[in-house]
């Protein structure tokens, strides 16, 4: 068993540690299918053994070849640490800086097998959200953050550590870059080559950057989306004997079936994986199991009947399950469901992310690798059913929205009636839930707002978790919009559930939904506790790139801007910047990420609170920009909301000036004008 102070002394060479492989008895990547051309393996091979010296690379060639070959990538098997992998309190980082022993922390959360969906590949979330590409990058990049001063900053390339470099106390500790390909060779296809060779990488948002909390992130941004599709849809504020019916329990996806618990409804959840099935159902996630439609139809009418908060897993392809909903619709003119989506990785469609009804789980895994035309062909027409049942579902009192995994962009490719008249290319016949559930939130500034506690201690959360009860109530108190109060009001309940639910999965971590106020108040206060010794360790704050500034996504994020500029990507680019310059101990910047490589850019930051009032400083103004800038870019495109809220934000901050919109005030000058 290796030692941190091991894992922090580069890599391990002499002797070389023993290969084992693949460990058995845990879930592993599917095998990728780059294509590679015999000169382009080469490349791969060679680019795998620049890490390391000559008298190793003989011995090291062929199994990589092997790894290339046998599973599409070279992970590096052989120098997969052997340690318990999970966040240690930050004093046991060997570290010269505070900041740097953070990120140790939240690189090996990550990393968590009870946390990560892949962790022998590296991989987070999302089928293939990579922390690194290989594990020699992860040894050297620990080994860098053990030796990095307060004057240097750690640069990393898509996984790769391009070295420490001079900087300035103030600047970030770590600058993250991943995926950055020229756009014209931003593909599915070349992306897949370029992995393979080891020269970029899919990070997804949290994955890539450090900043994966577990799926209690996305049980909060579930808990908030279906409290939000209840109010919106159904009219109702109490879901209880409310059916809702997605898919998924993998990586993040696996937060459906607590979120269904805590808003109160009934939660049916169908996952072909049965690992991750039973991994849910061990952690109390889940409550009860079934490989029975029958049965889960059955316990889907009692818990109706009985109003009864339940989170049902079903073990199976989820379009059957919606086309048996058909069926008992068709035949008895009941309709079991209320409330539908989906959150399979359908950004990674043919590669693992969404698997066709047509075949076994374990056939799938074998048509992908040996035949991914055949099985692009069926994941396609499997979209194709998939959506048919739920357009007849949603002839009824049903309601579906896109979860952003890109399901209608794909299902949309692949030939299914998705289109909706007269609508923009962002638009589908059903909603993206920020076009409809929660875009108004990001445009009043509130999004996932987060932090962890690096002493490792469940009772600093539970500090910090009375600290932000407490700030969010004061507020209220203060005196807020109606609309600000419901916000608040959820994210209070939210605290308090998530600790009597038991969340935190890894990491000491608590996450909620904030505006610019509410985020600097709980930083403060949070740093102050620090200052005090109320709370023992710094904690590092952060945020989901999936946010009111940081992610550019047309499909997601920024779907309810209509501008024309929901295809640009300045928000995010600016606002990894203006973190960089506003006191961020580290940044990053992404391409990918949710709807899939290509399709979006998006970066988030980590911020370490140490207690001193120059953390303080950088929280105010770094967490101010980092909301600011998308209300603005929202006000500029339009919206009323964030026009209110970027206009009340000047007039109490005597540094921020914005362009704000004109509207056009007669329709008819534009009708005049391009007359031909």
């Amino acid at each position: 068993m290796s030692s941190l102070q091991e894992l922090c002394s580069g890599l391990p060479l002499r002797p070389l540690p023993e290969n084992q492989g693949r460990w058995a008895g845990v879930p592993h990547a599917p095998v990728r299918t780059p294509n590679l051309s015999p000169a382009e393996e080469q490349l791969a091979l060679r680019n795998a053994l620049r890490y390391f010296p000559p008298d190793v690379q003989k011995t090291l060639a062929q199994e990589f070849a092997q790894e290339l070959r046998q599973f599409g990538h070279i992970y590096m098997y052989r120098f997969c640490p052997n340690i318990e992998m999970r966040a240690y309190p930050i004093d046991q980082y060997p570290c010269r800086t505070r900041a740097a022993a953070a990120i140790m922390h939240m690189i090996m959360n990550n990393l968590d097998p009870a946390v990560a969906q892949f962790p022998q590949e590296l991989v987070t979330y999302g089928g293939n959200g990579q922390v690194f590409s290989n594990w020699a990058q992860f040894w050297l990049t620990m080994s860098y953050l053990s030796k990095m001063t307060e004057e240097q900053t750690l640069v990393m390339y898509s996984g790769h550590p391009l070295g420490l470099f001079p900087s300035s106390p103030g600047a970030p500790r770590l600058v993250i870059t991943n995926g950055m390909v020229i756009p014209n060779y931003s593909s599915r296809t070349e992306y897949e080559k370029l992995f393979a060779l080891g020269v970029t990488m899919y990070g997804q948002m949290t994955a890539g950057s450090y900043c994966y909390i577990g799926p209690q992130g996305i049980v909060h941004g579930t808990v908030l989306t279906v409290l939000n599709a209840g109010r919106r849809y159904l009219g109702l504020e109490d879901l209880a004997g409310k059916v809702f019916v997605t898919s998924g329990l993998g990586g993040m996806s696996g937060a459906q079936a607590k979120a269904a618990a805590i808003v109160g409804c009934i939660g049916v959840i169908a996952e072909v994986d049965k690992a991750a099935l039973v991994k849910r159902h061990r952690q109390g996630w889940l409550m009860e199991v079934t490989d029975s439609l029958d049965h889960c139809i059955v316990r889907l009418r009692e818990a109706r009947r009985k109003k009864e908060v339940l989170s049902l897993g079903y073990h199976g392809n989820v379009v059957d399950l919606w086309e048996r909903l058909v069926h008992e619709l068709d035949t008895t003119g009941e309709l079991l469901v209320d409330l539908g989506s989906d959150q399979t990785s359908c950004h990674n469609p043919f590669n693992g992310g969404y698997y066709p009804v047509q075949l076994s789980f374990s056939e799938a895994q074998s048509l992908m690798s040996s035949n991914p035309a055949a099985f692009k062909h069926l994941v396609q027409e499997s979209l194709r059913r998939h959506v048919s049942a739920i357009n007849r579902l949603a002839q009824e009192k049903f309601f579906f929205w896109d979860y952003g995994n890109a399901f209608l962009l794909e299902a949309q490719r692949a030939g299914a009636d998705v289109q909706k008249k007269g609508a923009n290319k962002t638009e589908f016949r059903y909603p993206s839930y920020v076009q409809h559930i929660m875009g108004d939130i990001f445009s009043q500034g509130f999004g996932p707002f987060r932090w962890v506690c690096t002493s490792g201690d469940p009772q600093d959360l539970a500090v910090t978790d009375h600290l932000a009860t407490s700030v969010l109530e004061k507020a209220i108190a203060d005196g807020v919009k109606a609309s600000v109060k419901l916000q608040y009001m959820d994210n209070i309940r939210w605290i308090r559930e998530a600790a009597k639910h038991r969340l935190v999965v890894g990491s000491q971590a608590r996450i909620l939904y904030s505006d610019q106020k509410g985020r600097v108040a709980i930083a403060v206060a949070i740093n102050q506790a620090i200052a005090s010794g109320k709370i023992k360790a710094p904690v590092v704050l952060s945020r989901d790139h999936h946010d009111v500034s940081g992610t550019d996504s047309p499909f997601r994020e920024t779907s309810n801007i209509y501008d024309g500029s929901a295809f640009c990507a300045d928000m995010a680019v600016q606002n990894f910047v203006g973190d960089a310059c506003r006191g961020a101990t580290w940044v990053a910047l992404h391409n990918g990420g949710g709807v899939g490589w290509g399709e979006v850019i998006n970066g988030g930051f980590g911020l370490v609170l140490d207690g001193t009032s120059q953390a303080e400083q950088k929280a105010r103004m770094m967490l101010s920009w980092d909301v600011s800038n998308g209300v603005a870019r929202r006000c500029w495109s339009g919206n009323p909301k964030a026009y209110e809220i970027i206009c009340q934000t000047m007039q109490e901050n005597n540094g921020l000036v914005v362009t704000l919109p004109h509207e056009v005030a007669d329709e008819q000058v534009l009708q005049q004008a391009l007359r031909p």
